[in-house]
């Protein structure tokens, strides 16, 4: 393993958020420790932009998704009550359909099929902010009963599958904040907190911010919290804890040694998402961590076990592509070469027979709507580097080939047809109370002032594209029309359907 150099480091985190101290704005913070000490500890910017007060690696910030690991080393810990081979019927019994028989570690690992609850609520209409409680979610997650895909035939990023799991446990007794402030907390000496609600008051937790057409917005969901990214806490928090997974000590130990552990598909191929922890590369070094994104926060921690060493990024600002400075961060501590990026053909592209298409713009793609940085592979294909989103493309035949979340795939350019005339006015899902009108080359959903309209793009095939903004998000997916039905597809849900009125 190369020599940690710790001034490469600081010099390189500090050139990374040296723009965030750019007039009024809000900031974040970079960290990058070993076992023993926190070296480098940079910050900019502001934690509370009508206080002034400044960033630092004291301020709280939402974790968004490093919340994952966490909860799962809380099954771990409860594995004799909530095992990864239960079948979550077995533990919610008012799940139906395949949802519940789709086992704990299914759902953990990515490989369950689950749609996520936050897209599927899109889908139906639902804006982001709109404010939703635990029980009506769980609720209208077991009346959903289908999957995106059989599980374990796939990865694809869902966060439904922690919010089951975290309930699970709960219901054996088992509440996520007591296992923080019983476990965790007083063992490391940080102060962690998972609040259920966007709401609720939690000590020191800096406003997280996202740029509008107006300037900075203070970011806000309605979503009930689960253990899926509920968790709260510090930058020096999150190294502590950092540290201590390295160290494999105390509260953290055996997060590498399992959670860590290759999964696997169903026919036996290895995945790079485990349980709440990712695997990667940097040149010859060996990575594990996994990242964060609340409107409004960006996290990451990022850890190099063999190394010994780590990096830690938080901040309260959605422009921060958290992954990109963790990875920069570490390059210049082990002095390992950054990848390559790769391009492919630009365009717009549809795989025939389904409601799945692929965008190429520059070095990155876009598929269902997810978008991943394209690098090169060393053999000729265009890849990712995400473990929930990992893509191996290349330009075929016309079009473009390859794997996406293990699955073999076939894109090709984007046909346009009649279909736009023939599907306009009113379509409904009795079942949701939800419905969407097609206007011309618009489709309007919501009611009031809160009535949206996102523009439509022909897919061929009977197919549309719909492009809309949900807050400070893009939000796209396909609308699939066969007879008197539509089937309505994004990357995170695949279920929802709607039928002509």
């Amino acid at each position: 393993m190369p020599t940690a150099n710790w001034s490469a480091a600081a010099d390189a985190a500090s050139a990374l958020v040296a723009g965030w101290n750019e007039g009024d704005a809000p900031g974040g913070a970079i960290l990058a420790f070993d076992t023993r000490k926190i070296h480098v500890a940079v910050a900019a910017g502001l934690e509370n932009l009508a206080t002034r007060t400044l960033f630092s690696s004291d301020t709280v910030v939402r974790y968004a998704s490093v919340t994952k690991h966490v909860l799962a080393a809380m099954q771990r810990h409860h594995r004799a009550q909530v095992g990864l081979e239960d079948r979550l019927g077995r533990h919610l019994p008012e799940l139906r359909g395949p949802m519940a028989e789709v086992t704990v570690g299914r759902a953990l690992d990515m490989t369950g099929g689950l749609p996520d609850v936050r897209e599927t609520l899109s889908l139906l209409g639902l804006p982001y902010h709109a404010v939703t409680e635990a029980a009506p979610v769980l609720d209208f997650i077991a009346s959903l009963g289908a999957l995106n895909f059989p599980a374990g035939t796939e990865v694809s990023y869902s966060n439904t599958g922690y919010r089951l799991v975290e309930t699970a446990l709960a219901r054996q007794g088992h509440r996520f904040e007591d296992f923080l402030q019983a476990e965790i907390a007083p063992a490391l000496g940080i102060d962690w907190h998972a609040p259920e609600r966007w709401a609720d008051t939690v000590p020191g937790l800096a406003p997280g911010y996202w740029r509008g057409g107006e300037g900075w917005q203070l970011a806000t969901a309605g979503l009930h919290l689960s253990a899926s990214g509920s968790l709260t806490g510090s930058a020096r928090a999150l190294a502590v804890w950092g540290q201590a997974v390295l160290a494999d000590h105390g509260p953290a130990a055996g997060v590498l040694a399992e959670q860590a552990a290759l999964r696997h598909l169903s026919d036996g191929r290895a995945t790079r998402y485990g349980l709440g922890l990712t695997h990667s590369t940097l040149g010859s070094v060996a990575l594990v961590g996994h990242g964060g994104s609340h409107v409004g926060y960006k996290t990451y921690l990022l850890l190099a076990p063999e190394a010994g060493a780590g990096v830690v990024v938080v901040a309260n600002r959605e422009d921060v592509a958290s992954y990109n400075m963790a990875l920069r961060t570490l390059a210049a501590l082990l002095d390992q070469p950054l990848p390559a990026a790769a391009s492919l053909p630009e365009g717009l592209y549809a795989e025939p027979g389904t409601g799945h298409w692929l965008e190429v713009k520059g070095t990155t793609a876009s598929f269902l709507g997810a978008s991943e940085a394209l690098y090169e592979s060393g053999d000729g294909w265009a890849v990712s580097l995400s473990a929930h989103l990992p893509m191996r493309l290349r330009a075929a035949d016309a079009g473009i080939e390859g794997e996406i979340g293990h699955v073999r795939r076939f894109f090709l350019p984007v046909a346009p047809d009649g279909i736009l005339e023939q599907v306009q006015g009113r379509w409904s899902c009795p079942d949701y109370h939800a419905s969407f009108d097609i206007e011309g080359d618009g489709l309007f959903m919501g009611t009031g002032p809160a009535r949206t309209r996102a523009s439509l793009r022909p897919l061929g095939e009977g197919r549309l594209l719909a492009e809309t903004a949900d807050g400070p998000w893009p939000k796209q997916y396909s609308l699939r029309f066969d007879g008197a039905g539509v089937a309505l597809t994004a990357n995170r849900s695949r279920i929802v359907h709607y039928e002509r009125e």
